[in-house]
């Protein structure tokens, strides 16, 4: 039976990232190899180490200035890569390697609110000032501009215009969590094995 080796990329805590983790659990053709992130005392590191997920800690240089990153993700045999919170541009080596491999959630209905330096609460921000009366999730595959990808699934909610922006994470992330892991493993399966 092939095996689908997925590296999942995060920034912050990692409660996307735990919920994959959890989900993919009883699923043998789909393993989570890795956890790459960019920060060295990010939340998904205690998750990754609980969990006995070996975990590769990369800075800025070893990401766009070398093929460190590259060479850790074929020395796990990675088929796949998640973006599950990871805030920095895919160098093209990457994107290249992995062409409609690499998968991200976004926080908001994309076209509207994406784009460098709309991540987490300044998505929710963005949607409160804006008035909007709904917002939700997109995931996307990923291309060389920040959430420009096809995208694969956008769920919606409707907002009554009184939600906080804290508010409106609280319902956006109870989207990410439900949808995420079940259409990583519809992608791996069915999009673009």
């Amino acid at each position: 039976m092939e095996t689908d080796n997925i590296a999942i990329f995060a920034s912050g805590n990692g409660s996307n990232a735990q919920r994959i983790v959890d989900y993919f659990i009883g699923i043998p053709e789909v393993r989570i190899q890795a956890i790459f992130t960019n920060k060295k005392d990010a939340g998904v590191i205690e998750i990754a180490n609980n969990m006995d997920i070996p975990v590769v800690i990369f800075s800025k240089d070893d990401f766009y200035k070398s093929d460190m990153v590259l060479q850790k993700l074929r020395e796990f045999e990675i088929t796949h890569i998640v973006l599950a919170g990871f805030l920095w541009l895919i160098p093209p080596g990457l994107i290249d390697a992995y062409r409609n491999k690499i998968i991200n959630i976004h926080p908001a209905l994309l076209p509207k609110f994406g784009g460098k330096g709309m991540y987490g609460r300044h998505v929710h921000e963005a949607v409160k000032a804006a008035n909007e009366r709904e917002t939700g999730i997109t995931i996307h595959l990923v291309n060389e501009n920040y959430d420009e990808g096809k995208y694969i699934l956008q769920k919606k909610i409707e907002l009554t215009g009184l939600e906080t922006p804290e508010e409106i994470a609280q319902k956006v992330q109870a989207l990410e969590h439900e949808y995420f892991p079940q259409t990583i493993e519809r992608w791996v399966s069915y999009y673009y094995s």
